[in-house]
């Protein structure tokens, strides 16, 4: 295991700090973010890298696999984190140019998110859609703690019981997307016996997730054991190209989204998946995909969260896709 190590240099003329994490370094200028390991280099885009960053972060890294494009990404052994160039990528694999080095989950974390912090100016979001937020691009300007330190919500049985989240409201500051609109507000009466008023409970489940003020990013809204429910609404394109480690599966409730889907390990063409309300797909543990939505959308996404899963998918006890037709 590597060990990581954060070298916190003078700005450069932009600006901004460079960062290091083990062989890997970490440079932005006003367009384009900049990964250098020993023996190769990486170019793309500092919102499409900033975007991808803040969804691993969120969850202290997303299950699987997370490719921020075709050659960057990580990989989450839940403890402990691959960071890879062109791990996954035929082109570099067949050169032997791919370059990969594991680090413990903490370490790792501590320095994306001090570089989280310095590479965010003041008026960009990067969980928020490209219509409700400035830009991530030009030289630095002050710094959006408050977008880039959101807390995901996670209810322990379901949002709005006792001791659990509460509800999206106006007082608390979750206004209805401008998408959503014409969604219903109103709520479910409840008439539980005498005795059982903590244990009967109903909500909007549309009116809830019509108030998210990020996309692309799950939130827990019921949890039974490993069993999760989870809302999320999509706007534009998913900043990552997820690699599952088990299986999950999607229900579209609203709009439309467009997956292209691939071999998690090659990513060649498997798939390309459009989903319409009503609409559920089983997304297999050896895929990877992109979702695109062309509006706001509201997609429903059940977890498992057995934590034995992913060996049981790696050492093929199971098969990745859950049903045979």
């Amino acid at each position: 295991m590597a060990e990581a190590k954060q070298a916190a240099e003078a700005v450069n003329q932009f600006g901004y700090r460079s960062f290091a994490l083990g062989g890997f370094k970490f440079e932005r200028d006003e367009y384009f973010a900049h990964i250098n390991w020993p023996g190769g280099s990486h170019s793309m885009s500092v919102e499409t890298f900033l975007r991808a960053l803040i969804r691993d972060l969120a969850w202290n890294f997303f299950y699987g696999m997370v490719n921020f494009d075709h050659v960057f990404g990580t990989t989450n052994h839940y403890g402990n984190v691959d960071v890879f160039a062109g791990l996954y990528n035929a082109g570099y694999r067949s050169q032997n140019k791919h370059y990969v080095e594991n680090f413990k989950s903490e370490d790792a974390l501590a320095v994306f998110r001090a570089l989280m912090e310095d590479w965010t100016n003041e008026e960009f979001d990067p969980f928020a859609a490209p219509a409700e937020t400035g830009s991530a691009f030009g030289a630095k300007r002050g710094e959006n703690r408050r977008a880039i330190n959101r807390k995901r919500l996670t209810a322990k049985r379901m949002v709005g019981m006792k001791d659990d989240i509460p509800m999206r409201s106006d007082e608390g500051g979750n206004k209805v997307n401008r998408q959503f609109l014409d969604v219903d507000q109103s709520q479910p009466e409840v008439h539980a016996e005498p005795g059982f008023e903590d244990e009967v409970h109903a909500f909007n489940f549309f009116g809830y997730v019509s108030r998210s003020d990020v996309t692309w990013n799950p939130s827990v809204c019921a949890a039974v054991k490993d069993s999760l429910i989870c809302a999320t609404t999509e706007e534009f394109v998913l900043p990552v190209i997820h690699g599952n480690d088990r299986v999950e599966w999607f229900v579209q409730l609203s709009d439309e989204i467009q997956w292209e889907v691939g071999d998690r390990d090659t990513g060649v063409a498997r798939a390309r998946v459009t989903m319409k309300p009503g609409d559920v797909a089983a997304m297999p543990a050896d895929i990877r995909h992109q979702g695109f939505s062309p509006k706001r959308s509201i997609l429903l996404v059940w977890e498992n969260n057995d934590a034995t899963l992913p060996g049981l998918y790696a050492s093929k006890k199971l098969k990745p896709n859950p049903v045979d037709f």
